[in-house]
């Protein structure tokens, strides 16, 4: 197995992605599991949760280069999962996303590249293709650093990744922890009735992310097959007795999410599970090319005209099982 007897780092490893990817990775042979993070009380709350010896709490932020050269010492494999990601909060501090989303990403391929890491996954989201809000337009800037890197890593062996993919069901600020906090209100504000969203779990995204380490070459994103649902089914599963009010769309919102624009899905090859969007360079990983199969013209990957939907009381077993 590729993570036996390896040192792995997460950055914003105090997140929901986080614990989650923290706790399933320690069912592996690893040697080491670092948790980067800037928040000194989350770390020491995660501490008490995950007692296992092998793992190391670091604090830092990606935004310091220097605290990220020191963590990177003897890491095998880096996990970024840092970022703000907020889109409201992106919208009214946008130089902040930039530092901590662009700036720090760069610093990780930088910090990475120098202390050897053989491996690097960058965590994405829908957002960052065809992006209107500040949080995607930062997220496809370090979608492209992390890409390009590949092509000034030198004579190392560090390969760069990234992974993409939609909502993470019950993840801080999604939308339904707080459709259920809203439930006991009898009233559901919803900003748009036509909304569609894609809809994955935190453990699919993180054992997503697992097998992708495994499959990487270098250059490459990842697109996980996933379903659709519309928010409004998702309020009727939650609380179905419950007055949905419409507020409208929010500064930086979409009514629909894309995950492989038309423009991208021209170099774009699908698997039986997931699709990976090539690097446009010379250095593509060419079995990509010869294992995936080319997509249709015009094709697009986006939750409105997704093939697979989760229906309302597909949604509502889900939402109990979290």
């Amino acid at each position: 197995m590729i993570l036996d007897k390896k040192v792995v780092l997460i950055t914003g490893g105090t997140g929901s992605f986080g614990k989650m990817f923290v706790k399933k990775i320690l069912e592996y042979d690893v040697k080491k599991v670092i948790v980067f993070s800037r928040d000194e009380l989350k770390q020491y709350e995660m501490a008490q949760e995950y007692t296992d010896p092998r793992i190391r709490f670091f604090i830092g932020d990606v935004r310091d280069k220097d605290r990220l050269y020191r963590a990177f010492d003897g890491v095998d494999y880096v996990v970024h999962a840092a970022a703000m990601k907020q889109v409201p909060a992106c919208e009214y501090n946008p130089f902040e996303a930039v530092k901590t989303n662009i700036y720090g990403a760069q610093n990780i391929i930088e910090a990475a590249i120098d202390r050897s890491v053989k491996r690097v996954i960058a965590l994405s989201t829908d957002k960052a293709a065809a992006p209107i809000n500040l949080y995607g337009a930062t997220k496809l800037a370090s979608d492209k650093l992390f890409v390009a890197a590949n092509s000034y890593v030198g004579d190392k062996d560090t390969r760069f990744a990234v992974v993409r993919y939609g909502n993470v069901v019950g993840s801080r600020g999604s939308v339904v922890p707080f459709f259920k906090k809203m439930a006991a209100t009898g009233k559901l504000p919803i900003t748009d009735e036509r909304m569609t969203r894609f809809w994955i779990t935190l453990d699919q995204g993180v054992q997503f992310v697992i097998d992708c380490l495994h499959r990487m070459r270098g250059g490459e994103i990842f697109v996980p097959k996933i379903p659709s649902m519309k928010v409004v089914d998702l309020a009727k599963a939650i609380a179905p007795e419950a007055e949905i009010e419409i507020i409208g769309i929010r500064p930086g919102e979409k009514l629909h999410e894309a995950m492989i624009t038309e423009d991208d899905a021209r170099h774009t090859v699908e698997f039986d599970n997931y699709y990976v969007i090539a690097p446009e360079f010379p250095w593509c990983p060419q079995e990509y090319v010869r294992h995936g199969r080319s997509l249709p013209e015009g094709f697009k990957y986006t939750s409105d005209t997704n093939t697979e939907w989760l229906t309302v009381e597909e949604l509502r077993a889900l939402v109990e099982e979290m």
